[in-house]
């Protein structure tokens, strides 16, 4: 086993974030679809929605993958692969700044 490689320790990470992105395609193909019939009824409409929804996820996924991927050390199941899909979708929140930890260091 190739213990010392850094693709190989960060192997549920990248599953994580993969599966996610491909269910993204999905909801985002999804929520085009509502979205543009909601707002317009056109195919360029719905086409613009989904693609700037499909940018979001992929920065998303960068994003993710680059905060988190060094403490994944679970193996993917069906409930870690929700919380990948929900993270991915709300990851701006990794953005916000942290607040206090009320450990007297700041």
């Amino acid at each position: 086993m190739p213990v010392e490689d850094p693709l190989y320790k960060r192997r549920h990470a990248i599953a994580g974030v993969a599966v996610a992105l491909l269910l993204s395609v999905l909801v985002a193909a999804l929520l085009g679809r509502l979205l543009g019939d909601a707002f317009g009824d056109s195919y360029a409409l719905r086409a613009g929605i989904y693609g700037g929804l499909l940018l979001y996820v992929v920065v998303g996924a960068a994003v993710l993958f680059t905060r988190v991927a060094v403490h994944e050390k679970r193996p993917l199941s069906g409930g870690r692969v929700l919380l990948w899909l929900a993270s991915l979708w709300l990851w701006p929140l990794l953005l916000l700044p942290r607040g206090s930890r009320g450990d007297g260091a700041g």
